[in-house]
């Protein structure tokens, strides 16, 4: 079997997470600084909070920039259901930007057009979170310009984008957003078992942060209501949550991050292999913009909307262990009972009718990447 996405594990990740079995931490010691330390250097984010899950950064994240009822978050109709959930956690509403055909990330001139129709409405967003789709940078410049236009905050969803660059920048620096989210499960770049981290560049946003991670507490006496009972005191001063990152998720992410750049290189290279492979098969390969590296978490193609589902099943037969990145979030039953339902975003729902992601992960062997190109092909005919 060739799954589409697998986790690339060594001995030295194992000895760093034995050596935290048999440390004094397992939780809130030293391993998530130095992870969040490490994170910081890779993207050049002054600040890096980490967190059991990137649903919990992405959730942060609103919570820190004061997402509440009566405002509203747009993202991507082409996401995993979590960047739109942590709206109505929120208790916000949720709108959605359709995605531009070629990178299936969000189309800067639908944004452009829905930006200019709320203004007029007096419904402009409190916050825009663009999803780098596959580990492709979103065009953030065009994106940060409209958010600065029309005074919106945004939170990148960079779930699968960690190693990825914009420009001459990481993703994560922040240089056009005020929060960066990746996502550290088992199938993206890096791992850290199930994880996430907020980047910001802004100090006080990264001080909230972490305290929402740990339930609001505090024990900083400059902020607290009075001065403390000794040094055992803490203060409770806003409602939070328990997303703390374990110590041995945190080593586990400290000895990847030594590798972060040798697994994107990797996943480049393949994906330019897969360019070359598949140039003469009836299908469509993935669009990179201009001035973009991407992470290449997942390489995604477009058959013909008819034939999808019989490629699809192929592939599976033969142990090619193909999948679907994403179904359009606006489609699913719980956001059809909040008003959606199809054709109201038509460039994601089209891109859903023909995507397959095939395997790509830093372990492939170019001779499981010929045999999935040689069942695809077969799968074609």
């Amino acid at each position: 079997m060739i799954p589409y996405g697998r986790q690339d594990i060594t001995q030295a990740d194992i000895d760093a997470v034995s050596d935290v079995l048999r440390s004094d931490f397992l939780t809130q010691g030293p391993q998530v600084p130095a992870f969040e330390a490490a994170i910081c250097a890779a993207t050049g984010a002054a600040h890096a909070v980490a967190v059991n899950s990137a649903t919990s950064a992405l959730h942060i994240a609103c919570l820190a920039l004061d997402l509440g009822p009566g405002d509203t978050l747009w993202t991507s109709p082409n996401t995993f259901v979590a960047t739109a959930n942590v709206g109505h956690l929120c208790g916000a509403s949720v709108d959605f930007v359709d995605i531009d055909a070629d990178t299936f990330n969000m189309c800067p001139k639908a944004l452009e057009a829905k930006l200019e129709a709320a203004k007029r409405d007096g419904t402009l967003p409190k916050i825009i979170a663009p999803v780098h789709m596959c580990g492709q940078s979103c065009d953030m410049a065009a994106i940060g310009a409209l958010a600065t236009q029309y005074g919106v905050k945004v939170i990148e969803d960079a779930s699968h984008a960690i190693g990825g660059r914009y420009g001459d920048r990481a993703v994560g620096a922040c240089e056009h957003s005020d929060i960066c989210v990746f996502s550290f499960h088992p199938v993206k770049i890096v791992t850290t078992a199930e994880g996430g981290a907020a980047t910001t560049n802004d100090p006080a946003l990264a001080a909230r942060m972490e305290r929402l991670r740990s339930h609001g507490i505090t024990r900083d006496p400059a902020l607290m209501t009075h001065e403390p009972d000794g040094a055992w005191y803490y203060q409770q001063i806003e409602l939070g949550l328990n997303y703390r990152m374990t110590e041995l998720q945190a080593a586990l992410g400290v000895a990847q991050m030594q590798r972060l750049g040798a697994f994107v290189a990797r996943r480049n290279d393949l994906a330019d292999r897969y360019d070359a492979l598949l140039a003469d098969l009836p299908l469509q390969r993935p669009g990179r913009l201009p001035g973009v590296l991407s992470s290449f978490h997942l390489y995604v193609i477009r058959v013909a909307a008819a034939r999808r589902r019989a490629v699809f099943d192929h592939l599976r037969d033969q142990g090619v262990l193909a999948n679907v990145h994403y179904i359009p979030v606006h489609t699913q039953p719980y956001w059809q009972e909040h008003g959606f339902g199809p054709g109201d975003f038509p460039a994601s729902e089209a891109y859903y009718a023909q995507a397959i992601s095939i395997p790509l992960y830093a372990g492939l062997s170019e001779a499981d990447q010929d045999f999935v190109t040689a069942t695809l092909a077969e799968a074609l005919k």
